[in-house]
């Protein structure tokens, strides 16, 4: 079995980082195993402060009901509720077993202070998925727009 550093080190977030960051990171990560099933996360609430990494297994992530994507070893979820402090705006269940490691906002946002690669990496995540969501809105306008 994979250790956790090596299950990190295939997250893109944490992909760069030296040897000595890396082994600081993973003393705040702690694993976690869920059945089939198991909601890791809820969408509208506040579900916990923590950002998940999956190290094997497949989850599915749930939006208003639909499934809009499946996440597998190396994906991440979390980002957003752990930076903005507010509900989850999906629903992650397991669809297999689940093996993942979790770490609480404030050791993440301890490590990214002292890091600022890794804040950089985040807030270019970020971007991307405000560019995703924006034009997929600017999309949807420019059908309700046409004749």
């Amino acid at each position: 079995m994979p250790s956790v550093a090596e299950d990190l080190k295939r997250v893109p977030l944490f992909s760069g980082l030296s040897q000595r960051q890396l082994r600081q990171l993973v003393k705040d990560f702690s694993e976690r195993r869920v059945p089939v099933g198991t909601l890791l996360v809820k969408q509208g609430e506040m579900s916990g402060v923590a950002f998940f990494v999956i190290a094997e297994g497949e989850a599915a992530v749930i939006v208003d009901g639909a499934r809009v994507a499946t996440l597998g070893p190396g994906d991440y979820f979390g980002e957003l509720a752990m930076i903005s402090q507010r509900e989850r705006i999906a629903t992650v269940e397991a669809l297999t077993p689940v093996r993942c490691h979790t770490i609480r906002f404030w050791d993440f946002r301890a490590f990214a202070k002292r890091n600022p690669d890794v804040m950089w990496k985040l807030l270019q995540h970020l971007a991307g998925i405000l560019f995703e969501v924006q034009s997929r809105h600017g999309a949807r306008q420019a059908e309700i727009a046409s004749p």
